[in-house]
């Protein structure tokens, strides 16, 4: 048996901390015991001459004397109960000396269900024997007494991870997941951070359980509390990988992973700005492309030439269309739809001018008439998001219906600079 500091701390409590000490047989002294309402501690002469001699005899390491010694005055007729419980105490000290984790269970369990402990001490024992059975790997043993512990102090942290991870460690992965959602439950109520070793065996459970979608939510959480380039990556790209998730998000997907830092590869730059171009968007192109040039992407090697091809469109682009800004306000005020109105407003915001490209967005989905209204919604919660103002993007996202746009906007409620991860 492999010891723990679980059992160190349990069996301080009960050699002793228990918090009684045996009298001999006294009628006065039964009598103010009855009075008090206390556990009587009474033990008789002829049974506390043995003591000294156990004692001496578990000094020495003699643990099969001391066991034939006790089953003498085991077999005493008409133990009192004290004397019965000091018989159980000197066996849990054999028990843990001998790594005999039954006979410390058999002798654990009757002492708790004594008078003679205080309920802390109680719960000591009980929480060594969950972390024994748990260090020999007797997992179901480890889960019932955790659980017995957890009646007395429920939000044992220390417990519930253990009892958690036993229930995985015998790959009951229902029950684990299930543990683990009571203890992010508590978690959320008490104000904690989730525990980074518990998110991972929540995760984990769902690999195992090949539920993808389930892995996807768990990463969600990851990367809220313990963010990395690589778990971002991995979250977005199951995203995308959603069956039915439109195409015409691929560039909400790219403004993700540059947000998040992400990005590893030129080609997918190159990629960002030519949709963003597509969109109408040449300032969010450029940047994009600045962005390739900043991470030592673009700009180098065999393609630097058609790079530089693709920034000086860009500029040009962006150049232009921030000249004729105003002149396409006016002409998405005077349009039969608000999709102007988005497009413009949208604009607006990539080009630093957030609160005006906002309002017109706005009222772009009063005047209606737009065929993706979702998408619409979207860009106008991560333009809150970029003012500042995140209960009005986290809003604005509750309001999307379809998954895959609804999905992005959770995960835009998750960001966080890229030199924050």
């Amino acid at each position: 048996m492999k010891k723990s500091s679980f059992l160190l701390a349990a069996m301080l409590a009960a050699v002793i901390g228990t918090g009684f000490a045996p009298a001999f047989t006294s009628t006065a002294f039964a009598q103010q015991a009855a009075e008090e309402k206390k556990p009587d501690t009474t033990v008789r002469p002829e049974f506390m001459k043995a003591i000294p001699e156990l004692q001496k005899l578990l000094d020495e390491k003699k643990y099969a004397e001391t066991e034939e010694k006790l089953k003498t005055l085991d077999a005493m007729d008409k133990k009192l109960p004290y004397e019965t419980f000091m018989l159980h105490r000197f066996r849990a000290i054999i028990a843990s000396s001998t790594n005999n984790t039954e006979l410390l269970a058999a002798s654990f369990s009757a002492m708790i269900d004594s008078p003679y402990l205080k309920d802390a001490e109680k719960l000591r024992l009980m929480e060594g024997l969950a972390g024994t059975y748990y260090n020999e790997k007797q997992y179901d043993k480890s889960i019932s007494w955790g659980q017995r512990f957890l009646k007395g102090d429920p939000k044992n942290a220390s417990m519930n991870s253990m009892i958690a991870k036993a229930y995985y460690l015998k790959a009951d992965y229902p029950a684990t997941i299930q543990k683990v959602r009571d203890i992010l439950a508590q978690n959320k109520a008490d104000g904690v951070k989730p525990a980074e070793e518990t998110l991972k065996l929540y995760a984990s459970c769902y690999q195992h359980q090949k539920d993808m979608n389930g892995y996807a939510s768990v990463l969600e959480l990851m990367v809220e509390f313990y963010p990395t380039r690589e778990l971002w990556s991995d979250l977005i790209y199951r995203i995308q990988s959603k069956p039915g998730f439109s195409d015409r998000l691929r560039l909400d997907m790219y403004r993700l992973l540059v947000t998040n830092g992400t990005i590893d590869d030129g080609a997918q730059y190159i990629e960002m700005a030519e949709l963003a171009l597509l969109a109408g968007l040449p300032a969010e192109a450029k940047q994009a492309v600045e962005a390739g040039y900043s991470a030592g992407l673009l700009g180098t090697g065999k393609e630097a030439a058609k790079h530089k091809q693709l920034r000086d469109r860009a500029n040009k682009q962006a150049a232009d269309d921030l000249k004729s800004l105003d002149a396409g306000e006016a002409s998405a005020r005077s349009a039969k739809t608000g999709l102007g109105l988005v497009n413009t407003g949208y604009n607006y915001v990539i080009s630093g001018q957030a609160e005006k490209g906002i309002q017109l967005m706005e009222q772009g989905l009063v005047k209606g008439g737009l065929k993706f209204e979702d998408e619409a919604r979207l860009h106008l919660g991560m333009a809150y998001l970029k003012s500042g103002n995140r209960d009005k993007a986290k809003e604005v996202f509750a309001s999307i219906k379809s998954t895959d746009a609804a999905d992005l906007g959770r995960l835009w409620l998750l960001t966080r600079p890229a030199a924050q991860n």
